[in-house]
């Protein structure tokens, strides 16, 4: 029935890919709307890894499990903001002997030392966190409310492929339409000058447990 529904030989809007997707996800959860984007990059190269932050204009339709490690005097600041596990030493120890039940972990930097210790458990499950992505930070409150708010990082595998969740399937298409456009107009933007030949390379569309859909890169942009 899936396949009677579209052909997987050929490119489509992103529009039309939504509805694609709407029509053939069946299943009985709120299934996650993602996005793969295969770049022409090298990321084995530093001058060519592409890793950035956004924030969706929707959401992304999940609910945040946000730990901030923190010295006391910005324990209220993080809890007033929603973070939902505020602390430093328990939590520390909790981490070492395996508790990671958290999708996002902020800190601040006079703390680092500590958190640091944690690298081998945080790292592999990507919780550690980073400046870069605004997760090492003295303004944790702000962090908190961003990252509730739906904003994500993300960076491309040694593949050369950027995956990301943008939303779920309930989403209206339109909101669908404006996180997923907002996510690759972000990637275009932090096209390394190294990176030589055809940037994007591909662009793919799937719900959890779907197939995917490929979809035409410049219909992102209109």
């Amino acid at each position: 029935m899936v396949d009677a529904k579209y052909d997987k030989n050929l490119t489509y809007s992103l529009q039309d890919a939504i509805k694609i997707l709407k029509d053939v996800t069946t299943t009985k959860f709120d299934a996650s709307f993602d996005i793969d984007v295969r770049l022409g990059v090298d990321p084995r190269k530093a001058n060519q890894m592409v890793r950035g932050i956004v924030t969706l204009p929707h959401g992304t339709g999940k609910e945040v499990r946000v730990l901030v490690l923190c010295s006391p005097e910005k324990e209220a600041e993080a809890k007033e903001a929603g973070a939902d596990f505020v602390g430093l030493d328990e939590y520390v120890d909790k981490i070492k002997a395996g508790w990671t039940d958290v999708d996002v972990i902020i800190t601040t930097p006079n703390v680092m030392g500590k958190v640091g210790a944690l690298g081998k458990i945080l790292g592999p499950r990507g919780l550690m966190p980073n400046p870069k992505t605004g997760t090492v930070t003295m303004e944790v409150g702000k962090a908190v409310n961003e990252v509730k708010a739906g904003k994500i990082d993300f960076k491309v595998d040694k593949y050369g492929i950027i995956h990301s969740s943008v939303g779920k399937v309930s989403f209206e298409g339109d909101k669908i339409y404006e996180n997923a456009k907002e996510f690759f107009q972000t990637i275009i933007k932090l096209k390394p000058s190294s990176a030589k030949g055809t940037y994007v390379k591909s662009v793919y569309v799937s719900s959890t447990m779907s197939p995917s859909v490929k979809v035409e890169p410049k219909s992102f942009t209109t």
